[in-house]
């Protein structure tokens, strides 16, 4: 019989209850407690899930047994939670992204291996079927080499949705907007798939919601250390949400392109997916008329299941089996990183001016925030 790890929750809004679900269905994962600041919120999830509650991390982690936690605390908190965990040796799954600053990812990833545990972000799309099969035709160099990415995400985000919590929106506890909290998913396959960055030069704006801080729309040129091209624009104000894409043309001409997704976009706990991802895209010679078959393959597959806990699933499952066998998790926390460093790159590329040539380091002299306070 599998081995299961047993997990805890650190944190019980509104993303917990997707993996709290998901953890409870997959073959290696064992939800065993849940963390809050607030012991009668952990109190009142641990009901949900028949589960133990706690207010202590060093007391759950020592009374249940624990050894993985999932991290779902607002993003500038993400640090503390995983520097406390990786002391008393238990791996860590960060809902992403993996922090909001530099600093705080180079403690994550510091503790984590001075400790000897496993440091995973989420980024359940990587494991889309559309997705997984850019990266297969990359691999088997059907398009050549990558020369040009594009991202095109181009969502929404209304007043109720920054209301509904009071981190949302800010500098201080959200720790940006579009790019911080919507775009890392294509962010983070934008960037597994196009490889090592060289320079960035970014631009960001508050176009359409003036009731909160952070930036609703930010656009980049990136330059690859390949010599390829890439073009990022993602943005929060386009009613209702058109699409979120990740196209990939290749040196031999071919294109290939994934929509990971499709209207308006999924915010958990408040709504469902609306569509499908799909390949939307795909020129390799041969292979122009699956297009259409996968389509509908994939959409019959989406539509069979629950979507938003599925790919949870999956995701907490690689975790787990990462442990259990000893490898790299999907998305490690040195990938996550690199979505950290390609947003603060946009911020530092604004305030400067000028690109911004990788890789980055924390800045420590500063109290700007990478450029965010400046934009206020």
């Amino acid at each position: 019989m599998q081995r299961k790890i047993k997990t805890a929750i650190i944190g019980c809004g509104k993303v917990s209850h997707l993996h709290a679900a998901a953890l409870q269905q997959g073959y290696n994962t064992e939800l065993t407690a849940i963390y809050s600041r607030s012991i009668e919120k952990a109190k009142g999830f641990a009901t949900i899930y028949g589960i133990q509650a706690f207010d202590d991390i060093g007391k759950m982690i020592k009374d249940a047994g624990i050894e993985s936690v999932v991290i779902c605390t607002p993003h500038p908190f993400h640090a503390d939670a995983v520097i406390k965990a990786a002391q008393l040796g238990v791996h860590c799954l960060v809902e992403k992204p993996l922090a909001s600053s530099l600093d705080d990812c180079e403690a994550m990833i510091q503790y984590c291996k001075t400790y000897n545990v496993k440091l995973g972000v989420v980024s359940q799309r990587r494991f889309y079927a559309p997705v997984q099969r850019l990266r297969k035709a990359i691999d088997d160099g059907k398009i050549g080499i990558p020369a040009l990415g594009t991202i095109n995400m181009l969502g929404w985000r209304d007043q109720k949705y920054y209301e509904s919590d009071e981190w949302r929106g800010t500098w201080e506890l959200e720790g940006g907007g579009v790019l911080v909290n919507q775009a890392p998913h294509q962010l983070d396959i934008f960037q597994w798939l196009m490889g090592p960055i060289d320079e960035v030069y970014g631009v960001w704006a508050n176009l359409n919601h003036p009731y909160i801080k952070v930036e609703d729309t930010a656009l980049a040129i990136v330059k690859f250390k390949s010599g390829a091209l890439g073009n990022i624009i993602v943005s929060n104000s386009q009613k209702p949400g058109i699409y979120g894409k990740v196209h990939i043309h290749g040196s031999n001409g071919s294109s290939i392109g994934v929509q990971t997704d499709g209207g308006a976009m999924f915010i958990a706990g408040m709504s469902s997916i609306a569509e499908p991802p799909v390949n939307d895209l795909w020129t390799i010679p041969g292979e122009e008329n699956l297009l259409e078959l996968w389509k509908k393959e994939d959409s019959d597959f989406f539509n069979s299941i629950n979507a938003m806990e599925y790919y949870m699933k999956l995701q907490n499952e690689d975790f787990a089996d990462a442990i259990l066998c000893d490898r790299k998790p999907m998305t490690s926390g040195e990938e996550g990183r690199v979505t950290v460093e390609l947003f603060t790159a946009i911020y530092r590329s604004q305030r400067d001016n000028k690109p911004i040539k990788f890789p980055l380091e924390p800045e420590t002299d500063r109290s700007d925030f990478d450029g965010r306070m400046t934009g206020q």
